[in-house]
């Protein structure tokens, strides 16, 4: 009997072509767009879900709170794992980690080859890392041993692209790489252990892991032993005994932080709150600042779940109206059928039958173009995406059962309407449409087009806000800035030198040191208050070391009082720039009242006062998802980690060709590396900007997938109304006005569509806005700008049925009359 349906189904598919063409090439659009989108949020999901013993597995966060306000971080000191392991019996084993990004975005590697050139090159995504850390995280070695690879001081593992390129073929082994460092300095480190990167997703991505016991970290730590209020820097976490809910360790936080730093919270005038982070939770946690990856947001997740929803449900949407439409061509086989005695139950399994025949092909199709556009799709969203069997077969087989679902929704309503006709009217040719029927039809339109319309609204809105991310005003110079990262001490020790030597090029107007750039992750802070208050009444402020001319570089100009000038011998590390935001926050009138005025900054135990100089105007120096802070400049005593160049307009190519020469000049032996200043900030919305991609993509799929189930209506509305087109035409009737009859409906239901859409989008958009401190507004040139191109395409795709149908010879449609 099944047999016997797919055998009629096919037939029926045969005679229809066109009909059976929209309706598969609709759902395996539909199904693909479903399937790629499936695999991203698959991937998205499972962060973190191989490592061993995930369950009990907590990252330590940190909510601080200061004068009412409360902002949370990732890190935490770092005497707190070894405290928390020794008083908290349900931890059974604490870890921690510094990221290498908290002071740079990049690090120096060495291999000196005894006599030959070193092999040196920057890498990015390194961490510090306690001796016990491979007992949390899983890492398969292909070199060394993941229990012991740490415990020494001085040592590295790398991953093996990272050994690859530094020793070739060779073992890593036993070889000392030269590490320089913004973080830990400048030292050698003895290889331990290679490691080959799991082929699943994690928030710890690194290329190489150092011991934190051999460099400039273990002196500092050594200096900070009982410090748990201070120098958050330390991503902390705990492995719980089985079976120990993390709200039982979170309750003691409180007695633990009143024992160990109560009192030098109180001092400094804030209070701590710790709280525990699942593991596999962290990837989704944007509310985690400071983390060693960025997060992946769950709103941008749910608005791809969404989209993947909807375009699938306007596949079956296609297919009802579809189906309905023809009822009239399929009347007269209902009739016969029932007259020789089929039943309602079997009209219903023939009708199921052909709608999860064409839902089967609709998926082996949407299963082929899933594979030939995941590589495409997988650069699109920066992940590393795989279907491939026997591994994925799981996958294959909920995606078959998801099409054969999405068959028998799309195909149940005609089902049960096609095996309801009476076989009497039917066959004496009393059929038509019911009106519940076509109201639905109707109704099904406008909801699918409700969708297309809120998806249009959506990309033009964020596309709007990632135009206004690239051309908003931030404060400072950013175009035709180079970024060159000083890593070493040899290049620290000669950053002035090296600013002299570029500025003799005629290419570059100036030159200038720091600490930090804007778009950069920047760590350090002080807590500042007036003559007067103590520390409680501390504004919490950003700090940044520069030299002389940094800010003359970056176009950072002062509002009142002066820049830091050689011409000023007081200018020493006593004295501080202030931006415009932290004179507000400390109580200043206006910023030429705060010049001449000390500040005062308390830091275990001693309080250092410094005299304001200069306030500067406002810059963005986080990006716009956040609000400009209080911010502050003082005179770096030891050199910048980053020199920024500002070159003349112009090509680059020979300036960087220039300045490379008289870096070797200076400092032969480490490589030139440099970036671009605008480029760089630009990263800090790389989330945006595939998000702002996928969904104007999945727009236009979506889009298709509507005019094709349009195109086919209207292709059926033509052909229902044939001899009453051929009538008017006889009567006089132009092209234009049978055109107009024709998209007169269509365009009304789009219409309706738009009005009901418009306002849904808005609110949705005004959700994800609210994730940025500056936005765009949303204003009425989006909603026209939808309202014209829907309207636009509407037309496009109906007037083709149309014109054709207003054209026709009106002898041919009237001769059976």
């Amino acid at each position: 009997m099944i047999f016997n349906y797919f055998k009629i189904a096919w037939r029926n598919m045969m005679k229809a072509k066109a009909f059976s063409f929209i309706n598969i090439f609709g759902l395996a659009v539909g199904l693909a767009c479903c399937m790629l989108i499936t695999v991203y949020l698959r991937y998205e999901w499972n962060y973190d879900s191989y490592q061993r013993d995930v369950e009990n597995l907590y990252q330590v966060a940190t909510d601080f709170n200061m004068q009412g306000k409360t902002f949370r971080l990732a890190a935490t000191p770092s005497p707190m794992a070894a405290a928390v392991q020794r008083d908290f019996p349900e931890v059974r084993e604490a870890t921690r980690v510094m990221p290498m990004s908290l002071f740079e975005d990049k690090t120096m590697l060495q291999y000196v080859v005894p006599g030959a050139a070193p092999v040196s090159f920057y890498e990015d995504k390194g961490l510090l890392a306690d001796s016990n850390f491979f007992n949390f995280f899983t890492f398969p070695f292909i070199e060394g041993n993941a229990h012991t690879a740490l415990v020494q001081p001085a040592t590295i593992v790398l991953s093996e692209e990272m050994a690859h390129k530094l020793f070739g073929s060779m073992t890593a082994l036993g070889k000392v790489v030269h590490v320089s460092s913004a973080t830990n300095g400048d030292h050698d480190f003895k290889v331990t252990g290679v490691f080959r990167p799991v082929d699943a997703p994690s928030h710890i991505e690194a290329n190489f892991f150092l011991s934190m016991n051999g460099g400039d970290i273990e002196q500092f730590m050594k200096r900070q032993v009982n410090d748990f209020a201070t120098n958050n820097m330390f991503v902390t976490y705990l492995r719980l005994q089985p079976g120990i809910p993390p709200v039982t360790v979170e309750a003691k936080f409180p007695a633990f932080l009143n024992k160990y730093g109560g009192k030098q919270l109180a001092e400094m005038g804030f209070h701590k709150t710790q709280m525990l982070v699942p593991v596999r939770d962290i990837h989704l946690r944007n509310d985690l600042p400071g983390n060693i990856t960025p997060p992946t947001s769950k709103t941008s997740l749910y608005i791809l779940l969404s989209i993947a929803a909807f375009t699938l449900l306007i596949a079956c949407i296609n297919f009802m109206n579809l189906a309905t439409a023809r009822s009239a061509k399929r009347s007269s086989e209902v009739g016969i059928r029932k007259v020789l005695g089929a039943v309602k139950g079997s009209l219903i399994g023939q009708f199921l039958g052909e709608s999860v025949l064409m839902s089967i092909l609709a998926f082996a199709f949407a299963w082929g173009a899933t594979l030939l556009l995941l590589p495409a799709f997988s650069h699109l969203t920066g992940r590393d995406l795989s279907l491939s069997l026997p591994a994925h077969l799981p996958l294959l087989l909920e995606f078959l059962v998801l099409a054969i679902v999405a068959g028998l929704i799309a195909g149940v309503y005609p089902a049960f309407y096609l095996s309801s006709f009476q076989p009497a009217k039917v066959l004496k040719g009393k059929f038509s449409n019911s009106l519940a029927a076509i109201s639905l039809r109707r109704g099904l339109v406008v909801f699918q087009f409700m969708i297309s319309v809120t998806l249009i609204v959506s990309s033009v809105v964020i596309n709007d806000q990632m135009q206004f991310l690239r051309t908003q005003d931030l404060g400072f110079q950013k175009t035709a800035q180079i970024v060159v990262p000083l890593r070493s001490s040899t290049s620290k020790y000669f950053s002035q030198s090296l600013e002299t030597e570029f500025r003799r090029n005629s290419q570059v107007l100036s030159a200038g040191a720091s600490m930090y750039y804007p778009g950069l992750i920047n760590p350090s802070d002080n807590l500042f208050y007036r003559d007067g208050q103590n520390a409680q009444a501390g504004q919490r402020t950003r700090l940044n070391y520069i030299d002389y001319t940094y800010l003359q570089t970056m176009g950072i100009s002062p509002v009142a009082g002066r820049v830091f000038s050689k011409e000023f011998p007081g200018d020493t590390l006593d004295r501080v720039i202030l931006n415009e935001t932290a004179v507000r926050a400390l109580g200043f009138a206006k910023p030429e009242a705060a010049i001449g005025v000390k500040v005062n900054s308390d830091f275990q135990g001693q309080t250092f006062k410094y005299e304001i100089v200069g306030v500067v105007r406002d810059f963005h120096f986080e990006d716009l998802h956040l609000p400009i802070t209080p911010y502050a400049f003082r005179l770096t005593p030891w050199g910048g980690s980053y020199l920024i160049v500002h070159a003349r307009p112009g090509s680059p190519a020979p300036l960087l060709s220039s300045l490379e020469k008289a870096w070797h000049k200076i400092i032969p032996t480490e490589p030139f590396e440099y970036s671009f200043l605008d480029e760089d900030f630009q990263k800090n919305y790389i989330a945006e900007e595939r998000l702002s991609a996928l969904v104007q993509y999945f727009t236009l799929m979506a889009i298709l997938i509507s005019c094709l189930g349009l195109f086919g209506l209207a292709s059926f509305s033509a052909e229902q109304r044939i001899r009453e087109i051929g009538i008017r035409k006889v009567l006089g009737a132009s092209v234009g006005g049978i055109v107009l009859m024709l998209s007169k409906d269509f365009l009304i239901l789009v219409g309706i569509a738009v009005g009901l859409a418009s306002p849904l989008a808005w609110f949705i958009m005004r959700k994800w806005l609210e994730g940025f401190a500056y936005q765009t507004p949303i204003s009425w040139t989006v909603f026209a700008i939808t309202i014209f191109s829907t309207l636009a395409i509407t037309l496009v795709t109906i007037s083709f049925q149309a014109i054709r149908a207003g054209l026709a010879n009106p002898v041919k449609s009237l001769k059976a009359e």
